[in-house]
């Protein structure tokens, strides 16, 4: 009976910990979701056409360079990756393997490579290409990197972000410190999510943060 009640009186504390531990992992994979690096030269490009002098762009332009980005950056890589893990019957879980990533790998790079060279014979701002440039390149490091270690490329994408503004603010002359401090804690919690879905190790995340930010501080300075 005194078994019974113990076990009783510990219940409900053990479902609210499940429960609590149920909404960090999914609230783990909205933000993984919401930040995943395929977004980011698209939110890159939104941010220079709001705060750059490439804001005085006519809407039509600036609509037709965000709708091109977003075609070879975010929707064809995202379906045929989607069909490739469907074909293998992976899971996301599973598809996010060390040596199951390098086919995703070379679809990206292929998908940035063709966007690249369209934004070059349409004769687009340099400024405009130099982001998903420095995209392409982050995802070539990830890349190769990802051959002897499991890095994230989710906190290279946003390290990339860091390194795009402290580039334009070289450039364009402004301080970026207030936007930095934003690309920082939003890097701390991606890197906290994919710990938590146990995709990375803190090593791993800090790791991909760094060289997303020197590949595309090094692309936009000097490519």
């Amino acid at each position: 009976m005194l078994h019974k009640e113990h076990q009783q009186r510990l219940y409900p504390s053990e479902r609210h910990k499940s429960t609590r531990t149920k909404n960090i992992i999914l609230a783990a994979r909205l933000f993984s979701m919401l930040f995943a690096p395929f977004y980011l030269p698209l939110v890159g490009l939104i941010a220079l056409f709001l705060f750059s002098y490439l804001s005085l762009l006519p809407l039509f332009y600036k609509i037709f360079v965000l709708s091109l980005v977003c075609v070879f950056t975010i929707l064809i890589p995202t379906l045929l990756i989607r069909l490739y893990r469907h074909y293998q019957g992976w899971t996301l879980i599973e598809l996010g393997h060390k040596e199951r990533r390098m086919v995703p790998y070379v679809i990206s790079i292929m998908c940035y490579l063709m966007c690249v060279y369209i934004m070059e014979r349409l004769h687009i701002p340099h400024f405009m290409g130099s982001i998903i440039t420095a995209a392409l390149m982050i995802q070539i490091v990830c890349a190769i990197i990802n051959a002897w270690w499991k890095i994230s490329t989710h906190t290279a994408a946003i390290g990339g972000m860091a390194g795009a503004l402290f580039s334009f603010g070289e450039i364009f002359g402004f301080n970026p410190v207030w936007w930095m401090c934003l690309v920082f804690l939003l890097a701390g919690l991606l890197g906290t999510s994919r710990m938590i879905l146990r995709q990375h190790s803190l090593a791993q995340v800090v790791g991909g943060f760094c060289i997303g930010m020197v590949c595309s501080a090094l692309t936009i300075l000097f490519v």
